[in-house]
């Protein structure tokens, strides 16, 4: 079982939905924190809600420092490593996180757009690992994580950027354990559901509708995060955070043919549950 308790640990993305609770069960973790993502503001906002709100357990964890870093920029990743070294000469853990999304077909996404998406949700965590490695492999010891999604285990309509880049995260922590694994140094995967977060509000093109998925089916951060904790002191590769990632992991290694029949059944209730609010509307 792996301890966390003073692990120096660096998240991209901390001032999103799922760094928010990262940050909160890191610190009652006992772990050193250093945070980045876009603005500066962004991350002090999310700190001051967790330290206003810091839930049943203790914050004994403490934050080192911020980072502004826009990580769609290939040069602001070797400016966020000198930057993380110049605030901690070490780092323990590497949480790729930060990530972004955007809805329609390929077709009506501007180039530019789903460009950006693959640099910051797939390309920078691989070059934030390729500047962090060296040192923890002289150390053997360390662990990277990566956020990928079941966005990465089947293919979504309308999501084929941010599918391809969940897609090669799942293989990137698959080659790097089996890399790694001689020097001493874990790889965790984790596969979260739609959970209630800034990304459900992403950026659309064009005609194609994207149906929201039910409330009662939404994970909360604190619940993902929580199973990602638990999955790091496991030392567990890959975590299906939740009965649907389960179930679609299940199904897409052993019944990929069933997956359609599965999740025709939700479709079908969200189009009778919209004809019934445009009924009542109209009457």
């Amino acid at each position: 079982m792996r301890s966390l308790q003073g692990n120096i640990v660096l998240i991209t993305g901390a001032g999103g939905g799922f760094g928010q609770a990262m940050i909160r069960q890191f610190l009652q973790e006992g772990c050193q924190l250093v945070l980045a993502d876009l603005s500066r503001d962004k991350i002090l906002q999310a700190v001051e809600y967790v330290t206003a709100t810091p839930g049943d357990r203790a914050l004994t964890g403490k934050i080192l420092g911020f980072i502004a870093a826009d990580l769609a920029n290939p040069v602001r990743s070797e400016a966020l490593y000198r930057q993380c070294l110049a605030i901690t000469p070490r780092v323990d853990m590497l949480i790729n996180n930060a990530g972004i999304a955007c809805f329609g077909r390929l077709a009506d996404v501007p180039q530019e757009r789903w460009e950006q998406l693959m640099q910051i949700n797939l390309l920078a965590p691989m070059r934030l690992t390729a500047k962090f490695l060296p040192d923890m492999i002289a150390r053997r010891s360390g662990y990277i994580v990566n956020i990928s999604s079941v966005a990465g285990l089947i293919g979504v309509p309308g999501l084929s950027s941010y599918c391809t880049s969940k897609f090669g995260l799942r293989g990137f922590g698959e080659a790097l354990a089996a890399e790694l694994t001689p020097y001493g140094i874990g790889v965790t995967n984790i596969y979260p559901y739609f959970a209630r977060t800034p990304i459900l509000q992403a950026e659309r093109f064009g005609s194609m509708s994207l149906p929201a998925p039910p409330d009662q089916m939404l994970y909360d951060p604190e619940f993902v995060i929580a199973k990602l904790i638990k999955g790091i002191r496991e030392q567990k590769l890959h975590i299906y955070p939740g009965a649907i990632p389960q179930l679609i992991d299940c199904l897409q290694r052993l019944a990929p043919w069933a997956l359609p029949l599965v999740l025709r059944p939700s479709r079908s209730r969200r189009k009778r549950s919209a004809a019934t609010k445009n009924s009542v509307k109209r009457s």
